[in-house]
């Protein structure tokens, strides 16, 4: 059975093996080695459950939140990480990008309980291969970690769908964003216009030139849309 980290060396003794031989076993081991940073313990344990029963894979790390998971990822050296999209202190796609530039032959396989278009895109373009919704059950997700390895890109076709229509849609500014955001909550334009310390013309100024990027014609479909997407709440 695959253990869920590795045991330590012991007190040090006389012939101790040496940190070079270490990592000379490390490099000789041939297991997959799979960090999983999720804030939900449960949902770790059952994942770490499934993913050793298979004995080429071996769990060298798990963290509560995206900051844990960078100061791990250097000495775990992963080969793959599972890592969720909504954490506290650091998001997924923000420690994924920090992850990938720290462990370059790492690949990520971002699993959430989201499925929104916004999350899609941001674990993407934040370097992840894959994206799964946590729906799916733990033995496909495990073997999404093996695809996940060797490079194959996990999605769903209707996560697929949602990231390709994304990526041909012109993208919004990050003032843009900010509106899309607290119109999607409710706020009216005189609101938005406080809040953001903007004049109410230029508030419905921006929401025009969301509405005409989208080639949408109503308000109501543009709220409709960012709730469906993710923009209804708050900002991390």
């Amino acid at each position: 059975m695959c253990p869920a980290r590795e045991s330590a060396t012991g007190p040090a003794t006389e012939g101790a093996m040496a940190p070079r031989d270490e990592t000379r076993e490390r490099a000789e081991d041939t297991r997959l080695r799979v960090m999983i940073v999720d804030d939900e313990e449960v949902w770790r344990v059952g994942l770490r459950t499934v993913l050793e029963r298979d004995d080429r894979c071996l769990v060298v790390a798990e963290a509560a939140d995206g900051a844990e998971a960078i100061e791990l990822a250097d000495d775990a050296m992963p080969n793959v990480v599972v890592m969720d999209m909504h954490m506290p202190t650091m998001d997924g796609a923000e420690a994924t990008r920090r992850i990938l530039e720290r462990v370059t032959y790492a690949k990520v396989l971002v699993v959430s309980v989201s499925g929104g278009e916004k999350d899609v895109v941001e674990a993407m373009r934040a370097g992840a291969t894959g994206y799964m919704v946590k729906d799916e059950p733990a033995e496909a997700i495990a073997d999404a970690v093996w695809r996940t390895h060797e490079g194959v890109p996990v999605l769903r076709p209707a996560l697929a769908a949602l990231l390709l229509e994304a990526m041909r849609r012109p993208a919004l500014t990050s003032r843009e964003v900010d509106i899309l955001r607290l119109v999607a909550q409710g706020f009216t334009y005189p609101e938005i216009a406080k809040d953001e310390f903007l004049a109410l013309k230029t508030v419905q100024n921006h929401v025009q030139n969301i509405l005409g990027k989208f080639q949408m014609h109503s308000k109501s479909a543009l709220i409709a849309w960012a709730i469906r997407n993710g923009y209804s709440g708050d900002s991390e």
